[in-house]
């Protein structure tokens, strides 16, 4: 398996090295202060042809392949510059299930970064079981009134539209009775409260209540009750790291950590420098199938364990190494933490393996 650059992929390499250079100081990398600047360094990349790299052409991608994307992660983490705004999961959800007019009205925004979006799922009281959400959607004429309570909402303080999850139906098996809708936040009936991090960051997350909000009909995606199918493919794509430049993240932790070492260095460091080797190669692994065509399906809980493994032993690692002294890296040992829960939690993922790979009928 020959992972080195082509010439096309080389000079794209090296473009983004030079552009990365001249960029060096003017975002921030971490706390509320990335999140607050976020937004203009989607647009930045998006405007100097690192953003979108592998999202087609119609929308305002450029319809690479993927190894461009893995390419951009990459030398963001070498350049120690901010992570590229993940948002493919809203993109494959919207352009699966949508039609064309909600695609060509929602994904340019989306991809350019002139829009900012949110993903209205989890709740209170439903996180890993998504399917027991009790926001609800009620058909009046030509649009539907929302009403609920969402939570763990990225980029709810500033985003435009949200893609929310409610239900349609509760007179059927309660995954056929969701539906998906794009709404825009800016009307009466939504209030956003900001949650605060155990790290200090503010920005990152919300909560946001529905209280009679309106959506159009037209702004549905897919059929009435096409929601849990949509979700599915959402978080199927949340939990592939080939295209989200984790591995890359956790190599540079590693080592900027080996570099503050001297002498021997922790158990907890070399373990964590064997899990991101392993995460490493497993994601080209994935890319290489990727771009062979091979779909993966329920094989993103197995990547998902795997993220989840190798940033808490980074976060273990950054504990051993410095401690509290060095707010990035113990910033990166508090958020581990919530590894294992976001995109579902270890639990769900073991389930999904037994179930729906090992066949062991749990």
């Amino acid at each position: 398996m020959d992972f080195r650059d082509s010439p096309d992929e080389a000079a794209f390499r090296e473009r983004l090295s030079g552009w990365l250079k001249e960029q060096k100081g003017k975002f921030p990398t971490s706390g509320d202060a990335y999140w607050a600047k976020a937004g203009e360094w989607h647009q930045a990349l998006y405007a100097a042809g690192f953003f979108g790299t592998s999202w087609p052409v119609e929308y305002g991608g450029q319809g690479k392949t993927a190894v461009f994307d893995v390419i951009v992660d990459e030398e963001i983490a070498k350049a120690g510059a901010p992570a590229r705004p993940s948002l493919g999961y809203l993109v494959v959800g919207l352009s699966h299930h949508g039609s064309q007019e909600l695609a060509q009205r929602f994904l340019p925004g989306m991809i350019n970064g002139t829009e900012r979006w949110c993903q209205g799922f989890s709740e209170p009281g439903a996180g890993s079981d998504l399917a027991s959400l009790t926001t609800t959607a009620t058909r009046d004429g030509d649009e539907y009134i929302i009403n609920g309570h969402k939570i763990w909402t990225s980029y709810s303080d500033c985003a435009d539209w949200c893609l929310v999850l409610a239900r349609t139906n509760k007179d059927v098996p309660k995954h056929k009775g969701i539906s998906a809708f794009i709404i825009s936040m800016h009307q009466d009936g939504i209030v956003q409260r900001p949650l605060k991090m155990i790290s200090g960051v503010t920005k990152e997350f919300g909560q946001v209540e529905f209280d009679g909000a309106r959506v159009p009909a037209a702004n549905m995606v897919g059929a009435p009750g096409d929601g849990w199918k949509l979700a599915m493919t959402v978080v199927s794509h949340e939990r592939e790291p080939s295209t989200l430049g984790f591995s890359a993240r956790y190599g540079k932790l590693v080592r900027q950590m080996a570099s503050r070492v001297d002498g021997p260095a922790p158990d907890e460091l070399s373990w964590a420098w064997v899990q991101t080797e392993m995460l490493r190669l497993h994601v080209r692994r994935r890319l290489s199938e990727q771009l062979d065509g091979i779909k993966h399906g329920p094989d993103g809980s197995l990547d998902k364990l795997l993220m989840t493994w190798t940033e808490q032993s980074v976060g273990h690692a950054a504990l051993a190494t410095v401690g509290t002294d060095d707010e990035e890296l113990f910033g990166a040992y508090l958020y581990s933490r919530a590894q294992s829960v976001m995109g579902g939690t270890s639990q769900i993922q073991k389930n999904i393996i037994a179930g729906r790979i090992l066949g062991l009928g749990v």
